[in-house]
């Protein structure tokens, strides 16, 4: 199955560090953000996983739950943990999905359909495309995929500055330009009429353009 934006997100069973999930249900009314790695006990991951532990107040002030996957069976994630918090300094507060089966990582197109084998004598290398990140909105819509190479640490400011642009365009009729940081001008998108916004935002815009019309950001 091709996954795209808005597509449903797959959804699966599996054992975590925290215990045995269904995604769906455990995702409940909340965003979610699922991020992958190819292999336990990475140099990249480690500092991945650590700094997403950090910032776990900042996804729980936006009603978003993290879960992190990553190839290898749960037993060896609770070991990774105790590495995570000694070098990075956060203990890693979350759970983390064992999928010893690649069942995961198949049916969120990371690895072929007909990918053989187990986790079991499997490389980094070999499972280089699970490197990926997943937002998912409270109707289990898949609203923004990333796949990084192994050597380039992921930004998950990014992913927190994204997920307000989504919150905010999703409550009110607009969008956010290039590099909008939370609090900055957005603008009214193209399907909302000049009538419909006089009415939406009252206390008026700034046309640039007649197709781009900057206001403050809602409240």
């Amino acid at each position: 199955m091709t996954l795209r934006i808005n597509s449903e997100a797959p959804n699966f069973t599996a054992e975590t560090t925290e215990g045995s999930i269904d995604f769906h249900e455990w995702i409940g009314d909340k965003w979610a953000v699922l991020f992958s790695h190819p292999k336990d006990f990475t140099p990249v991951c480690t500092t991945e996983l650590g700094y997403m532990a950090g910032l776990a107040p900042e996804f729980e002030k936006r009603n978003c739950k993290v879960i992190g996957l990553s190839i290898d069976a749960v037993e060896s994630h609770s070991e990774w943990a105790k590495d995570i918090e000694e070098t990075q300094g956060h203990a890693v507060n979350y759970p983390m999905i064992g999928d010893t089966d690649l069942a995961v990582a198949k049916l969120y197109n990371m690895l072929p359909e007909d990918e053989p084998g187990t986790s079991e004598g499997r490389t980094a290398a070999t499972n280089a495309t699970v490197r990926s990140v997943f937002i998912i909105s409270p109707d289990k819509k898949i609203k923004l995929m990333l796949t990084y190479p192994m050597t380039t640490g992921r930004n998950f400011d990014e992913i927190l500055r994204v997920l307000d642009s989504m919150q905010l365009t999703v409550e009110h009729k607009v969008a956010t330009p290039v590099n909008w940081k939370n609090g900055e001008d957005v603008i009214i998108v193209p399907s909302v009429s000049n009538e419909e916004a006089k009415t939406l935002f009252p206390d008026g815009w700034k046309t640039v353009k007649p197709y781009l019309r900057v206001i403050k950001q809602p409240k």
